[in-house]
């Protein structure tokens, strides 16, 4: 066989490098978080009560994303709660992964959960097979507990720090996820230190922007004059002592792009072509926020990668990160933002066009923040070049 193919055909080039975000057990949940935006996806699927993945999805899905030439394989286990899955079910993940493995590439896994699940059997799984695992919480008991509760309206903060003392007994690496809502957003500091001081060191805060279906931002939701106070106050507790002891995603990316001049988050990048979302049973969505039947790319049953990563419906969704309102062409922080989020841009009446809900806080902590990111990064750069 001619190995440059058939005349007159030409050979698909690879796909991009791209990671997984898995919903194993879709929406469903433990726990019925007021300002939970994915709870409403089981919409997608009326006709069943309990979404589960069934081995046959997951091994199509693993052994196709395999197939994939790449270096590195992210696989994000989600949902809802992935833990409603049990640990056998990440038992055959990990078996599978082996099986469906080339040599000398890297398989990443990593599991974001409210951790009320988690035992010292799971953990030791976890720690065994170097899960990153990522739990959420928003605060102290009277922050975590005002919006999170679990299905008879008691707050699970209790549970979620004895999940958090059951995975530092087994020693997994785990980091912090902190949804900023008005019930925090004027709390940094004290947020801060409360993770800081309980020795989490890794840090990932992101602003709750939800509306309804008029386009009205819910209660919960933040205002971006108040995202910016909150980024500015863990900054300068973060800057004064913790720079090289802290960890949070977002500073981590900022000096990360002052050094390489590489973005590592979709936020910061100019197209949203960076992952995919799958749903339990197998479909392809390209983004957590924008799980819809109008954006559905696929199944990993039936569709090939190559075809949903090259389709019209896929770069013509990523393309819109890069469609800018007329403000944000001249703007000094455009570098760090690319016009932030789709989600925080398509609301009220979902115009492409219009500035991020969030832009007043973003130019306030920039303007605040850069000239201390930018003598870390001159830092950094000085170190790895300084001979031993």
């Amino acid at each position: 066989m001619d190995p440059g193919g058939a005349a007159g055909t030409s050979i698909m080039p690879p796909p991009k490098p791209f990671s997984l975000l898995i919903k194993p057990a879709s929406a469903d949940c433990n726990l019925r978080c007021a300002y939970c935006f994915y709870l409403s996806r089981c919409a997608l699927y009326p006709s069943v009560k309990k979404h589960r993945m069934s081995k046959r999805t997951l091994e199509f899905t693993i052994q196709r994303f395999l197939s994939i030439p790449q270096v590195t394989y992210p696989f994000c286990w989600q949902g809802g709660e992935p833990t409603l899955m049990g640990v056998d079910f990440y038992l055959r993940v990990v078996d599978l992964q082996r099986r469906y493995c080339s040599p000398g590439s890297r398989i990443i896994n990593t599991l974001q959960t409210n951790a009320i699940l988690l035992n010292d059997r799971f953990s030791r799984f976890l720690s065994d097979s170097n899960f990153l695992v990522g739990v959420s919480l928003d605060g102290p008991a009277d922050i975590h507990d005002y919006y999170r509760k679990n299905r008879v309206g008691e707050g699970p903060h209790a549970d979620v720090i004895r999940g958090l003392k059951c995975l530092k007994k087994n020693h997994v690496e785990c980091n912090i996820l902190t949804l900023v809502t008005d019930a925090n957003v004027n709390r940094a500091k004290e947020v801060y230190t409360y993770l800081r001081d309980a020795s989490f060191l890794y840090h990932q805060y992101v602003p709750c922007v939800e509306f309804d279906v008029k386009g009205r931002p819910v209660p919960f939701t933040i205002s971006g004059e108040e995202w910016g106070r909150f980024l500015c106050d863990i900054y300068d507790e973060w800057i004064e002592r913790d720079t090289r002891t802290v960890s949070i995603r977002l500073f981590d990316s900022i000096i990360a792009y002052l050094v390489t001049g590489t973005h590592d988050n979709c936020q910061m990048g100019s197209n949203c072509c960076r992952y995919y979302v799958i749903e339990y049973n197998g479909d392809i969505y390209p983004c957590d926020f924008f799980v819809n039947p109008g954006l559905k790319l696929g199944n990993t049953r039936t569709d090939t990668w190559e075809d949903i990563g090259t389709s019209s419906r896929y770069r013509d969704f990523g393309g819109r990160k890069s469609e800018l309102p007329p403000a944000c062409t001249d703007c000094e922080n455009l570098a760090f933002c690319s016009g932030d989020c789709l989600k925080h841009r398509l609301y009220g009446q979902g115009k492409i066009d219009q500035l991020s809900w969030l832009c007043t806080g973003w130019k306030h902590f920039y303007q605040n923040a850069l000239p201390g990111f930018i003598r870390l990064a001159n830092q950094i750069r000085t170190e790895r070049t300084s001979p031993l």
